[in-house]
């Protein structure tokens, strides 16, 4: 067979199922392990798919994002391990912003023992703010409904009368050469804005982000420090090390 062909049977495997694991996409095309990895890594070196642990998966739309309810089932143990750690780097009376991500939300009760001041545009982490007895202010603006997020120009304006010792970033997408995505123009301003009036900016992710890239861009990779874990594979934390620093969970 022929890579080409070989290479084609492995795209429509993958579109139609998602997700797919070497070895079915080895007793499809007869093929070894060892050529399957390599076409994967050309398929993936085209932007035609990304390879994960053991397979492949299809690339997320650039518009597509799951909402609130559907982000929270996504990896939950290993967010939270890197929400741990993220809230290990925060110190006594800093003054730290919290994006609306589900990441940062498990960041909460690490923070009830740091003395700090949180603000957030994320609306699902006032109560659980509160309840752990941290001051909290609100940035006001438009509310999507899916991420439950304020946005838009009010959130903007809102986020220029604030300093931050730290900032804590979710995203979609986290890409070596397209950088920090979202699907969300209106959302993307709001985290830029929000690194802008930082020290020291922290995007806080899963290893699911990494490889995917979204409409808008909100941040270069240079910008920002990354928290992730051990399940991100050891050649994409060695690519992103060579533009920023990487901090790695174990899990």
């Amino acid at each position: 067979m022929l890579t080409f062909e070989r290479q084609q049977i492995i795209l429509e495997l993958v579109k139609e199922k998602q997700i797919v694991k070497i070895q079915e996409l080895v007793d499809a095309t007869n093929a070894s392990e060892s050529t399957i990895r390599r076409d994967l890594t050309e398929l993936e070196e085209q932007n035609k798919l990304k390879r994960i642990h053991g397979g492949a998966s299809s690339l997320s739309k650039r518009l597509d994002e799951p909402t609130i309810a559907e982000k929270d089932t996504q990896n939950k143990d290993e967010k939270k391990a890197v929400a741990k750690y993220a809230a290990s780097v925060v110190d006594d009376r800093d003054c730290i912003y919290l994006d609306a991500g589900t990441t940062m939300a498990e960041m909460i009760p690490f923070l009830k023992e740091k003395n700090c001041v949180v603000v957030t545009n994320g609306l699902n982490h006032i109560f659980s703010l509160i309840e752990h007895g941290i001051e909290t202010h609100i940035v006001g603006g438009a509310v999507k409904a899916g991420t439950k997020a304020s946005i838009g120009r009010g959130a903007v304006q809102g986020l220029e009368n604030f300093r931050f010792d730290k900032v804590f970033i979710g995203t979609n997408g986290i890409h070596s050469k397209f950088g920090l995505t979202t699907p969300d123009p209106q959302e993307a301003f709001v985290k830029e804005k929000a690194i802008e009036c930082s020290h020291k900016a922290f995007v806080v992710v899963d290893h699911s982000k990494f490889g995917e890239t979204y409409f808008s861009k909100f941040a270069n990779i240079e910008s920002v420090i990354v928290i992730t874990s051990s399940n991100t594979s050891e050649s994409v934390i060695k690519d992103m090390r060579r533009k920023t620093e990487v901090e790695v969970v174990p899990i």
